[in-house]
């Protein structure tokens, strides 16, 4: 569940800091895969990214500050999700270096709503460039 400017329900930083503009992480397959590729590493588990969500086939950087939704809830991209020093320590050396650039975005949550596996990321086109 993505809770109005929270969190995902359960995650340990939901209640912290509400109104926060890192409430959620995402990052893409695709960035995930070039990370793999740029720390010569076969495979990364990507919960070890540290990350909320992965979702995949589109290019998360042009989200910045847009709104968009995945299932039942609404999202607005705040800002580029950068590497912690962790990377390195949790992963390997170099993790962080392969992660600039592909750390993915953060987000905070604008609507509640039920999130599932499987749901699609669908950007909102701002009604300025609706027409």
């Amino acid at each position: 569940m993505a809770l109005e400017n929270l969190g995902l329900e359960g995650d340990h930083r939901c209640l912290k800091t509400p109104g926060s503009a890192r409430q959620v992480t995402i990052i893409s397959e695709e960035s995930i895969q070039l990370i793999e590729k740029y720390s010569f590493r076969d495979r990364i588990d990507p919960a070890l990214l540290r990350r909320n969500l992965v979702v995949r086939g589109i290019n998360l950087n042009a989200l910045r500050h847009q709104q968009f939704s995945i299932g039942e809830a609404l999202f607005e991209a705040t800002a580029q999700c950068h590497p912690c020093s962790r990377m390195d320590r949790d992963i390997g050396p170099g993790t962080v270096a392969a992660m600039l650039g592909h750390g993915g975005l953060c987000a905070k949550i604008i609507h509640s709503g039920e999130i599932q596996v499987g749901d699609r990321l669908i950007p909102l086109i701002p009604e300025s460039l609706a027409g």
